[in-house]
This record gives structure tokens, C-alpha cells and sequence, in this order.
């Protein structure tokens, strides 16, 4: 096969990407016209691809309105969610209605962290535990180090874990409303490499990286510890608007609720939700966020209790959501307009932006267990997911 034309000067152009297409369909028989139409200027991608060929289109709609009584998201948001899964859309929009006639779904923010874990390893463990009194003991140089690289990034702190003659640091940083994985990998280097001069004793090896910080992989440490922003939605739903516009009780939602936990333990699970990546990943593609770090964003926690009258009270906990609301692809035309939708685009909207994923992601929640529960669930995807004879 031809290799694909570059231009060393200038290659975020329509021609160059009409050049890439025309070998690709030379090569291979497909036409691409759908991919080459678009409305983008194709000078604004540098640092979100290489080889610009084209644009692949998703259907987008606007689920709610959605209410959320939060620290930062107050009032009601239309929420734009980018899918090919018939049903997704409308069974989040019923989801929204439920909370809102309840009064809103409440969000919190309760830790904020990004990190990068790198290794050092030392001749025996005796070198490497005294290293870790050392790093405690030097915190804020080596904090000064760090933060020479960054306007935002502040280091928060360093967790440390060991085996062996291994020592790992966990550096959490705040990012400001960036995701921030770029900014603390530049940050933690520099800061290692002041480390590193200062002539360690016992010191074998050093990496930037070796799988601690468990980068777009789900890990218990980054559940328990908090990577990104770890939140929690909660509403308290009345009895008799269950039955309403659900069709259910909070009876039949709390016994659900612990057969399911129970399947997820049986399973090892990393969620004991129904569904958190389908509300998640729709937000990530319209909004511009890194849609591969849905792998830590989707895991969480459902927690559910029974009145004595019969109310509901339900709450998601998301311990690892990493979006951002400045840089990566939040810039970019289509992106930025739905986070605008949301009042969500820029400097200090990342909390509001966080705290409006976790309302979506509960209201999903529900949704889909009262589908369940109420036997509706097959019916409506017959009825809303189905494209084929």
C-alpha cells in the first residue's frame, strides 16, 4: 500500500486531508464522502490528532432538563449526549424527570486529584524505606520542583506504597479545570529529576511510570484513593412519584438494589451499578473529553436505602471522573458548543462539569432499574432501539 502524503510545514489542511482520503480510497475501493464533509478548520487540530483525514459524525440529542442542586451546577441543564444506542437518550430523559419533580438531584465534590506514580528502586529494603523518610522529610522542595513546570498544577501530596526493595510514589496534584495527565507527567519528571540529583543512596533504577497510577485502567487504588474528581449525586424520591412515572415502588427498587450487589460481588465487578459508561461515555464524545478514560471514569459505587414511608433514597458514587473544561478537545467547534449548552466551557466550570456528569449518571441508574423492575426493559429498546426489519 502507498504510504499516506505528509506536509512537514503545513499538514492541517483541507488538502492534505482530501490527499489522504484520495490514496486510502484508492487503495481500498471506499469512498468517503461523509467523512470529508465537515465544518471544522482543520488549522485548530494540532495536538488533538496527526494525520487529519476527516471527520466521523455522531448523532447527538439533549436529554433532560435535568435539576441539580450542587455546589457549582445549580438549576437545570439540557445535557448533550453523543450515541448510536437507540433508547439511551429517552431512557435518561425519563431518569431527569423523575429527580426533577423530586426536587433535584444533589452533587458533591468531595476530593480532587490527578497523578503519576513513579517507581524508584533501591539495592535492599532498608535504602528504600529510608528513601520514603527521606521524600517526607523534603516534601516541599521537592513540591517546588514540581510546580516550576505548571501555572495550575499545585502538588497536593505524595502517597507512598512499597514491596520489596521497591518504592512507589503516588504525586496527586490539583489541575485546575485541565484532566491534567500531560501537566503532572511533566511536573512529576521534573520533580524526580531534582530527586534523582540528589544523589540517593541505595538507588538501582528509576521510571516516570510502571502501572501504579494505572493510566485509563480501572484500580482499587485509584477507588479508594480518589484519581480526578471523585463525586457523589444523591436525591430521596417520594413513594407516590415512583409509582407515577415509574411504575414501581421503593420496595421493588431496594430488593433489585440487593440482588444486583450481589451480582456484581459474585461477578468482581468493579461497579454495582446498572449502566455508568453509557451516561459517561455519551457526555465524553460531545463534550470533548478523553473518551478512554471511561476505562477509570465508569467505575463507582450504587447506594441505596428504604424508608419507612416508602421513599427511596438513592445516591451514585463516581471515585475516579476525569473531565476537563479548558484544553484536549473541549476547544474544538462542536465540542465547545455543548459544553456552552451546559455553562460548562473554561476556567472554573470543571466542578460544574463534574458534578453534572454524576446527576446524568444517577438519573441513568434509575431509569434502567425501574426498567427492570417494571418489566419494561426489552419493550422499550423493541420499541426505541431497533433500526432493522
Amino acid at each position: 500500500m502507498r504510504k499516506l502524503p505528509r506536509d512537514a510545514q503545513n499538514d492541517y489542511t483541507r488538502e492534505m486531508a482530501t490527499a489522504r482520503r484520495a490514496v486510502v480510497t484508492a487503495e481500498t475501493g471506499a469512498e468517503l464522502n461523509h467523512t470529508g464533509s465537515y465544518s471544522l478548520d482543520p488549522a485548530l487540530l494540532p495536538g488533538n490528532i496527526e494525520g487529519f483525514s476527516g471527520i466521523v459524525q455522531m448523532p447527538m440529542g439533549f436529554a433532560g432538563p435535568l435539576l441539580v442542586d450542587g455546589e457549582h451546577a445549580q438549576g437545570e441543564f439540557y445535557v448533550p449526549m453523543a450515541t448510536t444506542e437507540g433508547t439511551l437518550l429517552a431512557s435518561y430523559s425519563r431518569g431527569m424527570r423523575l429527580t426533577r419533580e423530586a426536587g433535584g438531584v444533589r452533587t458533591t465534590v468531595i476530593d480532587d486529584a490527578m497523578q503519576r506514580a513513579p517507581i524508584f528502586v533501591f539495592s535492599d529494603a532498608r535504602h528504600a524505606r529510608d528513601f520514603g523518610h527521606w521524600v517526607t522529610a523534603n516534601f516541599a522542595q521537592i513540591a517546588a520542583a514540581a510546580e516550576e513546570t505548571t501555572r495550575s498544577g499545585q502538588l497536593r501530596d505524595i502517597q507512598q506504597f512499597s514491596m520489596g526493595k521497591m518504592r512507589w510514589l503516588r504525586f496527586n496534584f490539583t489541575t485546575g479545570d485541565a484532566a491534567g495527565q500531560n501537566m503532572v507527567s511533566k511536573a512529576t519528571h521534573h520533580a524526580c529529576q531534582w530527586m534523582l540529583a540528589q544523589q540517593l543512596p541505595g538507588l538501582e533504577h528509576f521510571s516516570l511510570a510502571a502501572n501504579f497510577d494505572t493510566d485509563k485502567k480501572h484500580s482499587q487504588v485509584n477507588s479508594l484513593h480518589t484519581r480526578g474528581k471523585r463525586v457523589v449525586a444523591e436525591v430521596t424520591l417520594p413513594a407516590a412519584l415512583l409509582r407515577e412515572v415509574m411504575h414501581t415502588s421503593g420496595e421493588a427498587l431496594f430488593k433489585q438494589r440487593q440482588l444486583s450487589n450481589m451480582g456484581a460481588l459474585m461477578a468482581g465487578s468493579v461497579n454495582n451499578g446498572a449502566h455508568f459508561a453509557n451516561g459517561i461515555t455519551a457526555l465524553f464524545i460531545a463534550c470533548g473529553q478523553d473518551v478512554a478514560n471511561v476505562a477509570e471514569s465508569s467505575a463507582g459505587y450504587v447506594h441505596g436505602e428504604l424508608k419507612a414511608n416508602g421513599d427511596y433514597y438513592f445516591s451514585v458514587t463516581i471515585p475516579a471522573l476525569i473531565v476537563a473544561t479548558y484544553g484536549g478537545g473541549t476547544g474544538l467547534p462542536t465540542q465547545r458548543e455543548c459544553l456552552e449548552v451546559m455553562g460548562c466551557y473554561g476556567e472554573g466550570k470543571v466542578r460544574k462539569l463534574a458534578e453534572i456528569v454524576a446527576a446524568t449518571v444517577l438519573c441513568g441508574e434509575l431509569s434502567l432499574a425501574s426498567a427492570i423492575v417494571s418489566d419494561q426493559w426489552v419493550s422499550s429498546h423493541d420499541k426505541y432501539g431497533r433500526n432493522r426489519p
